[in-house]
């Protein structure tokens, strides 16, 4: 059926996690609008009826933007609450994806649960990557599990250039063939626990360290912080900007492991991102993630109770198997789980929104 619109919110223009769940609605013929602003969603809500839908994603924009104080953050979730209602009562359908618990350094949180409560409560699907995660926003929010669907985070499976070699890739590092190398990759803020995983390399013992590599783009304050905590004695290599997709190859391939030291996680491209290209990776033990990823014998998994402690004893210790990812990322193949996603779209859009 033509003419149907989507509208994403908020679209990031290089986020490759949306760029990959939008193929099958655009071959399907959805009208994909992205958009960025709460000014421009409020506009494109405004011509939404009966067979559109809108898609919210991360929260974060609606009342976390950093300039915004207690008043002004309440009017932009009013306004986004009258958008979203009024688009409703024309018969649009509304899909929220829970990408985390909360937003991450959330402000404002009082108005951060209004809106969350407000999402669940009013959403006609809500999709969820990681299966537990009912359980996981249970103290926060409630789910009703008649509305939620299970579509877990796609591969990148063949979506990013793999043409190095191991040896070509240190090589392009200045790395030997023979370092033990432990990579951190993705935007490095300080939810992610970069300074969790510097400790635990300079707990190694000396002979045993590796070098970290951290890639990722980064606020100046916090790679001022960085540069605090690596010191003079651990050797790094890193890329303190984002990472052009030619590039995230080189990362990988020079990578014998990847370490995601994340104080809170529900759902990580990154580490599908690791698998895709067959590195083995190391998760917080949390019953979510252990839910999600517990049978895959190339995740290994650190105490959060010590996390610098246990991923200095994880990374000390030798790999053991690290078979599955192929079949991993291949289950998980970025057009089937599109697919999955477009069907879900075509449910919401056919039945329309639900009175509650």
């Amino acid at each position: 059926m033509p003419d149907r619109s989507l509208v994403v919110f908020p679209a990031y223009r290089d986020n490759p996690y949306l760029n990959l769940m939008l193929l099958a609605p655009r071959a399907a013929r959805w009208n994909v609008v992205k958009v960025l602003r709460l000014e421009q969603l409020e506009q494109h809500l405004g011509h939404l009826g009966a067979g559109d839908v809108f898609h919210m994603h991360w929260t974060a924009p609606i009342v976390q933007r950093a300039d915004d104080d207690l008043d002004t953050a309440r009017i932009r979730l009013d306004r986004f609450r009258r958008a979203v209602d009024a688009a409703r009562a024309r018969g649009a359908g509304l899909v929220w994806t829970i990408h985390n618990v909360l937003p991450h350094d959330a402000r404002h949180l009082d108005l951060e649960l209004e809106l969350n409560r407000y999402l669940a409560d009013v959403a006609d699907a809500v999709h969820v990557m990681n299966v537990d995660t009912i359980a996981a926003v249970a103290p926060h929010y409630t789910l009703d599990p008649a509305r939620v669907v299970h579509i877990p985070h796609p591969s990148y499976q063949g979506v990013y250039p793999d043409s190095l070699t191991p040896a070509s890739a240190r090589d392009a590092l200045g790395l030997a063939p023979t370092d033990r190398t432990v990579l951190a990759f993705g935007q490095m803020r300080p939810y992610k626990g970069v300074d969790v995983l510097v400790d635990a390399v300079r707990r190694m013992p000396a002979v045993d360290r590796p070098v970290l590599l951290l890639a990722g783009r980064t606020a100046d304050a916090d790679r001022a912080a960085i540069d605090d905590l690596i010191g003079d004695d651990l050797r790094t290599v890193r890329e303190h900007d984002h990472v052009a997709d030619v590039d995230v190859q080189r990362w990988f391939r020079a990578a014998d492991v990847a370490v995601f030291p994340y104080r809170r996680v529900l759902n990580s491209g990154s580490l599908h991102l690791a698998a895709s290209f067959g590195v083995p990776a190391v998760l917080p033990d949390e019953p979510h993630l252990r839910a999600e990823f517990g049978d895959e014998q190339w995740v290994r998994w650190f105490d959060p109770a010590d996390p610098a402690g246990s991923i200095a004893e994880v990374l000390t210790a030798p790999l053991s198997s690290v078979d599955g990812m192929e079949v991993f990322s291949r289950r998980l193949a970025p057009f089937a789980r599109s697919r999955a996603y477009a069907e879900m779209l075509d449910a919401v859009a056919s039945v329309g929104p639900a009175v509650r």
